[in-house]
């Protein structure tokens, strides 16, 4: 074991590589006639209709339980098995050499961008009520680019090492964390499924990913492509789980290293209040939403405010954490802004968007999230301090469907303009043009959350002057475009507050969150005295 450390820490040492070039995946249009809508339309018929049935994974054996429903769901026996075996997998994927780790990635994100493409983005639509572009920018662009560069950062990280004094040389290794890390994924981006379990893999760690039950077939077909791409078994447990049951379980491991989490607020909270029972547990210890804004000023482009803000608010139904739900407008502007977003909201098409490519977006993910939404458009309705102005409205009779809405309020308080909806839902404050500081200063202090925000204005004083007041009122800061439309390696995501713990995936500082460092001096001049000089 002593030699092979030590066989270890010299390759890490002498490894070099040409750097490795990695570029954004290109996004598909699926126009007329092309060749990817045709294959897409392809599988997506061959998906329609069909019930897919999905085991728990753990190792190489796929698991069937008694209690099957639209989801299978895993007993605690059958995670705690899932730890056991995690762990006794762990040592040797963490001392994998990376460069072969960062491979499986790799070959993952071709496959993905080529032969698997149409499945993962059939499955993405049908499962998740995606618009074709919707489901292309997250499960094919935005998911091949996750692997692509934390694979690149991943081998690249290997280069930053300290400093060599005279006699002695320093290694830095980047371990896994000594346990398990629980992905718990959520329902609106398969691509974020996809990197909770797989950078943390990457980085040598294993883990054990609990997908959301309403995106199951999507991250079901991802998780297939990784180990057909080379991920050895027991290195991700892929397990369908009730949330409660699997949150119990992992937080009352001795084994549990970290939680790679994006989900609810309030499931943040139950998860992390588990932890702190039970850090006496621990052999180590493990470590949301958003409320975000649109400042406009006075010197603001009209049509870039309108149009950033319509695809903002009400792209995927509202349904993704960087969402625009609350906008600031001057009084001076609000008439003409106001009859922007109305002219396009009246074209503004809400449907299936399997079967009418023109849909702008489908219906929300479930009945829980529909009754959510419903209870904050009656609260419009009922409120004397809001108006609703465009939309309002709501039917489940056929589908979870919610007209986009705009709502108007004078309380800029409001519990509408502080508390996430993860919905089609856009509330307007206007304020008088003057007294854009104050509105400023309010916009950093009414929200819990700091995820994503934008600035819209010409005037570049105030465009500095804004930088500062909101300089931690959101981890994403936009300046005369949308709040949402990240992009990996160039705007790599996360926000603090009530929103996280801001680890920036799609970034180089992303792989590092997975690591747990580890320096190693190693002297070549043999120690004959152990008096120091002053003391002679």
């Amino acid at each position: 074991k002593f030699i092979r450390f030590l066989c270890c820490v010299f390759r890490f040492k002498t490894f070099s590589c040409a750097a490795v070039e990695v570029k954004n995946e290109p996004i598909l249009s699926f126009n007329e006639g092309s060749a990817e809508r045709k294959e897409l339309l392809k599988a997506l018929d061959s998906v329609k209709g069909v019930t897919e049935e999905i085991p728990c994974v753990v190792g190489d054996e796929h698991v069937w339980t008694k209690d099957i429903r639209y989801q299978l769901s895993v007993s605690r026996e059958l995670i705690n098995k899932a730890i056991v075996a995690s762990m006794a997998a762990r040592r040797d994927w963490d001392l994998k050499p990376i460069q072969d780790r960062a491979q499986i990635l790799f070959k993952a994100a071709d496959v993905i961008s080529g032969p698997r493409r149409a499945e993962v983005l059939a499955k993405t639509m049908i499962g998740q009520g995606k618009t074709v572009v919707q489901a292309e920018i997250d499960a094919a662009a935005e998911l091949i680019d996750f692997f692509r560069f934390n694979a690149k950062h991943a081998i690249e990280l290997q280069k930053q090492q300290p400093l060599d004094a005279e006699g002695s040389t320093n290694t830095m290794l980047y371990r896994g964390l000594e346990g398990f890390v629980a992905a718990v994924a959520p329902f609106n981006f398969t691509a974020i499924g996809g990197n909770l379990a797989g950078t943390p893999a990457l980085m040598g760690n294993v883990v054990l990913w609990k997908p959301s039950d309403t995106a199951m077939s999507a991250s079901y077909a991802v998780y297939r492509v990784l180990r057909e791409c080379g991920l050895p078994p027991n290195i991700i447990q892929f397990l369908p789980a009730d949330g409660p049951v699997f949150g119990d379980t992992i937080t009352s491991s001795e084994h549990l290293a970290g939680i790679n989490f994006t989900g609810s607020v309030p499931t943040f909270k139950r998860l992390w209040k588990q932890v702190a029972e039970n850090l006496d547990t621990y052999k180590t210890f493990p470590e949301c939403g958003g409320k975000n804004f649109h400042f406009v000023h006075r010197s603001a482009d009209v049509q870039s405010v309108v149009t950033g803000t319509i695809r903002s608010a009400f792209e995927y139904g509202g349904q993704k954490c960087s969402a625009c739900s609350r906008m600031y407008v001057p009084d001076s502007m609000w008439p003409q802004i106001k009859q922007g977003l109305l002219d396009i909201h009246r074209s503004i098409r809400v449907g299936d968007p399997v079967e009418d490519f023109s849909t702008f977006f489908s219906a929300v993910i479930d009945d829980k999230s529909f009754s959510r939404i419903k209870r904050w458009l009656d609260h419009a309705k009922s409120s004397p301090n809001l108006k609703v102005i465009a939309g309002g409205n709501c039917d489940d009779k056929k589908g979870y469907y919610v007209e986009p809405t705009i709502i108007e309020t004078k309380d800029p308080q409001d519990a509408i303009m502080n508390e996430e909806i993860f919905g089609p839902v856009l509330t307007v404050y206007v304020y008088p043009e003057k007294e854009y500081r104050e509105v400023l200063q309010l916009i950093d202090s009414t929200s819990p959350y700091a995820l994503t925000g934008a600035v819209f204005a010409q005037d570049q004083k105030v465009i500095e002057e804004a930088a500062v007041v909101l300089r931690n009122a959101a981890g994403n800061y936009y300046v005369n475009d949308k709040s949402t439309g990240s992009i990996v390696a160039q705007q790599p995501f996360g926000g603090a507050r009530a929103s996280g713990t801001n680890d920036k995936p799609g970034g180089p500082h992303y792989v590092l969150r997975w690591t747990s460092p580890q320096v190693v001096k190693q002297t070549h001049v043999p120690l004959r005295e152990w008096r120091y000089p002053y003391m002679g």
